[in-house]
């Protein structure tokens, strides 16, 4: 029988912590078995949230002293009859790969990311080539860059994993957990609470010597069956994209988990799905923000009839006005194509506009839209020429 639900795949084995626990008595549990996340009570032993132990790690506070509940985060429910495409959708929208599943008011498990793609490629969408779905033309790392530049990449563009090059020849990965490990993570030798890199400059330690090396590589045209497989066998949440040596894409669960999460829509529609992160969005904000995607839609979803917008916005704190400083990235994925952009500015509205602006600049200089003549105008208008003046 080919996975279809939730109840097909998730697993009924969890841990949990009490929310009134502090952090120190979840470090060991996540070592047992090395699960994702630990399942979050609260007195009356019910469900309340999860915690990961990257959150942990990230945070820089005292584990011995710091409650559970202060780092802690409400995971959506998914319930044994939704499809996996839904849990996929959860996963995408809250930005947290491991939920909790529900039978009526009962916990009774779990599922991860790894379980929804596991299930998916079982069915005939597994006999679906990587080159469909993989990040195309990935960013990438030259081995002698700084972990400084890494950092700042990583954040820049909301990616979480690089290949890393020299002279164009793949030479490893670099991934966020690399980077918590050897720069983030406490050390012994210093008082907790300090992260490495407060008193010694390893921000400056290059790429190649914190990279994972070798990277584990498959081709374009390896199904996406095999790719799971290889992810699985190898314990990874990546796979770059070869060919030839150099990488021309990167394939990771989340690239996975986006198509996903568009099967149960309608045969012709462009929808748009967020996952927002320390952004304050009020109905209002949000508001004008679907007005805006609304228009987008419009405009192109007879031409592309099959779309979806990812939105992943998270805020930088706030300048000396108060205003919130935010990163906003974007990926429009289509039938034919993948799109991206992103934005930093002030403002929810002004940095999701400016976003969306350059995803339609993309999508009109496309093959897509290539040969519709009113896409071709409409383009025209968009684009900046220099000036002839002297």
């Amino acid at each position: 029988m080919v996975p279809n639900i939730v109840k097909d795949v998730f697993s009924t084995k969890f841990k949990s912590v009490n929310q009134e626990d502090t952090l120190s008595v979840c470090l060991p549990l996540f070592k047992e078995g090395l699960p994702p996340v630990l399942v979050v009570l609260n007195k009356k032993r019910r469900y309340v949230g999860v915690i990961a132990r990257r959150w942990i790690v990230r945070s820089r506070v005292n584990p011995a002293t710091t409650k559970v509940e202060t780092l802690m985060r409400p995971a959506p429910k998914a319930s044994l009859q939704d499809s996996l495409s839904k849990a996929a959708k959860l996963m995408i929208s809250s930005g947290i790969m491991q939920l909790p599943v529900y039978s009526g008011e009962k916990l009774v498990g779990m599922i991860t990311d790894d379980d929804v793609i596991h299930g998916a490629v079982i069915g005939n969408w597994g006999n679906t080539k990587v080159e469909d779905i993989m990040t195309k033309k990935p960013f990438t790392v030259e081995e002698d860059e700084s972990a400084g530049a890494v950092v700042s990449l990583f954040r820049q563009h909301g990616i979480s994993h690089a290949p890393v090059v020299s002279d164009g020849k793949l030479v490893g990965i670099i991934g966020v957990q690399d980077l918590i490990e050897n720069i983030f993570q406490p050390t012994q030798s210093q008082t907790v609470g300090d992260v490495a890199g407060e008193k010694s400059p390893v921000l400056s330690i290059p790429a190649k010597g914190i990279m994972t090396k070798p990277a584990i590589t498959i081709l374009s045209g390896t199904t996406l069956k095999d790719a799971e497989k290889k992810m699985h066998q190898f314990e990874v949440s990546s796979l770059v994209v070869a060919d030839k040596g150099r990488p021309v894409g990167i394939l990771t669960k989340k690239d996975f988990l986006e198509p996903l999460t568009a099967m149960e829509k309608p045969s012709s529609a462009i929808t748009v799905q967020f996952s927002v992160k320390d952004v304050g969005i009020n109905h209002i904000k949000r508001g004008f923000i679907m007005d805006d995607f609304e228009s987008f839609a419009r405009r192109y979803e007879n031409t592309i009839r099959v779309g979806t917008l990812f939105v992943y916005m998270k805020g930088h704190g706030t300048n000396y006005k108060g205003d919130q400083l935010i990163h906003c990235r974007l990926k429009f994925r289509t039938r034919k194509n993948t799109f991206f952009s992103s934005s930093e500015g002030y403002g929810v509205e002004p940095v999701f506009r400016i976003a969306l602006d350059r995803i339609e600049k993309q999508l009109l200089r496309s093959q897509e839209l290539a040969h519709e003549p009113k896409y071709a105008r409409r383009y025209l208008k968009q684009t900046e020429f220099p000036s002839t003046e002297l």
